[in-house]
């Protein structure tokens, strides 16, 4: 299908493909490292998903909107300065209305220029349809991720600090919850509780949904945001 063409979509689906079916983190398994470095509170899951989700719904717009005007040669690079300027913006605003969050992330919230979900969706689905469409599929990820870093964030934060939602006065939300647990297990709040809970969401989400959630092709060429510029995809083969 060329670049010029629009193919028909189902809005709705686009919608809400990526809270559950096409999840970013629990079934894509995309954007690891800010999954586990950020969550161990849920409101810094919270702002993370927030602020990816800004990025990618603002930069698939953009890239849906210039798709015909960016040549195929550099549309990489181009990708990247659009992700760039967006996150940019969202680290200032988050600089200037919540410093307590913009400290706990720290050089993650920059980092979301490299994020692999936001220039997989750029590459995969904006380059290839409508401006409406796009700016769905980036609400739906940035749903989905939001959700997921906040589930993961809640768990290990109850577990492994006894509290909940603590650092949240930028949401509105004084002190948080206080479970006064005398001995939690710190060790959730550390890179292995993080791969386990991890784990264990991924799990769950496919024993719920009897490993269905993705087809089989999408682990091939198809699935890959760098199939385009591929040259084993564009010969129609598998990669090596």
């Amino acid at each position: 299908m060329s670049k010029q063409e629009q193919p028909k979509v189902n809005l709705w689906k686009v919608l809400t493909n990526g809270i559950l079916k096409e999840n970013p983190t629990l079934v894509l398994i995309l954007g690891t490292c800010p999954t586990l470095a950020t969550t161990t509170q849920a409101v810094n899951g919270i702002g993370m998903g927030i602020a990816a989700m800004v990025v990618l719904v603002c930069s698939n717009v953009m890239i849906s909107a210039l798709k015909k005007v960016i040549p195929d040669s550099v549309r990489i690079p181009c990708y990247i300065v659009v992700i760039a300027s967006f996150v940019t913006l969202v680290q200032f605003i988050v600089q200037a209305y919540a410093p307590a969050l913009d400290s706990a992330l720290g050089v993650y919230l920059p980092l979301i220029v490299v994020n692999c979900i936001i220039l997989g969706r750029a590459e995969m689905f904006a380059n290839k349809n409508t401006v409406l469409a796009s700016a769905l599929d980036g609400v739906g990820m940035g749903i989905g991720f939001t959700l997921a870093l906040t589930v993961m964030g809640t768990i290990r934060e109850i577990i492994g600090n006894g509290t909940w939602m603590s650092g949240a006065e930028w949401l509105g939300i004084q002190n948080g919850l206080n479970l006064h647990w005398d001995n939690p297990i710190t060790a959730f709040l550390m890179a292995p509780g993080g791969f386990l809970i991890f784990g264990f969401l991924i799990a769950t989400v496919n024993h719920f949904t009897h490993g269905k959630v993705i087809k089989k092709k999408e682990f091939g060429c198809a699935g890959c945001p760098s199939a385009a510029a591929c040259s084993a995809a564009q010969k129609g083969g598998a990669a090596e």
